[in-house]
Order: C-alpha cells, then sequence, then structure tokens
C-alpha cells in the first residue's frame, strides 16, 4: 500500500506545480456579455422566424384573395356572356320571325310567277336558305362564335332586302 499513497502524494505535488491563474479580471465580464449577446441572437432569430411566418400567411391570404376575385370575375364575366348571349339569340328569333313573316306574304308570288325576275329571286332565296342553314350549324358547334352570327345577321339582312324587294315588285305589278 506503501507504493499507491506514494504515487498519490507525487500525484497531488506535481498537481499544486500546474495550477494556473488569470490576472485578466475582464474574462468573466467577457464571457457574461457573450452570453447576453448570444441570447439577444437568439431571440432576435425567432422573431425574425415569427415575422416570416406572419409574413408568409400575410402573402398567402393575399394570394388566396386575388385568386378567390379572379374566380368571381371569371364567374360574373361567365354570366354576363352568358346573359348577352340569351339576348342575341332572342334578337336573332324575332329577326327570323319577321322574315319568315315576310316570307309567307312573298310565297304566293315567288310560286305563281315565272317571270325572269322572280327565278333570280327564288333562287336567290334558296342560296340564302342553304347559307343560312350552314351558318346555323356552325353556330350549334359553337354559341359563342361571333363570326358566325355576323355572318348570319348579314345572310339575315340579305334575305329580307330580297324579301321586301319581291314585294315591292309584287307592288309594282298590281298598278
Amino acid at each position: 500500500m506503501n507504493t499507491n499513497d506514494d504515487e498519490f502524494d507525487e500525484l497531488a505535488a506535481t498537481a499544486r506545480t500546474m495550477h494556473a491563474t488569470w490576472p485578466s479580471d475582464t474574462l468573466l465580464p467577457r464571457i457574461q456579455r457573450a452570453i447576453e449577446s448570444e441570447k439577444r441572437r437568439a431571440r432576435m432569430r425567432r422573431f425574425q422566424i415569427a415575422a416570416a411566418f406572419v409574413l408568409l400567411a400575410a402573402v398567402g391570404a393575399l394570394a388566396w384573395y386575388a385568386q378567390r376575385r379572379v374566380h368571381e370575375n371569371e364567374f360574373n364575366r361567365a354570366i354576363l356572356q352568358r346573359t348577352a348571349l340569351d339576348q342575341v339569340e332572342r334578337a336573332e328569333r324575332d329577326h327570323v320571325a319577321a322574315i319568315d313573316r315576310m316570307e309567307t306574304l312573298a310565297e304566293p308570288k315567288l310560286g305563281q310567277s315565272e317571270s325572269p325576275l322572280m327565278v333570280t329571286y327564288r333562287e336567290k332565296l334558296m342560296l340564302l336558305d342553304d347559307a343560312i342553314a350552314e351558318c346555323q350549324a356552325g353556330i350549334r358547334m359553337n354559341r359563342q362564335n361571333a363570326h358566325l352570327r355576323r355572318q348570319l345577321l348579314s345572310i339575315y339582312t340579305e334575305k329580307q332586302r330580297t324579301l321586301q324587294d319581291v314585294l315591292r315588285e309584287e307592288a309594282h305589278e298590281g298598278r
């Protein structure tokens, strides 16, 4: 046991010679300032993370609101288009009904007379009716096709003028 005691004493003596002291009184305050600075940085990071979440939520809400407005505008535009289209179709039906009434008045004259002028009017009206049928077939495939609707209107207008000419000829012949 003696050897262990001697080794222990020797170790204790060596440890006493290794004892170090720091002559600087500023070390502990520097450590405390570093700890406080790290705490402030940690609080600032938490604040930045919270601010980022708030900003993200605000941007998300703004995007949601903008998207909702876009869909609302598209919905309103679709309703307006549908309403406008319904009005156009109603006007077309009224126009066609007026032309049909005029055609009913002109049919006796067109069917009875074999004059070259009346034959020409009949042929023109047949061509116009074929063109009307083609336009209507195209419109059935795409109700919003404004170009076809304008073409159809111009054909209807030409048919109306032709029928008016037939009725005027009838009035001229009656004199």
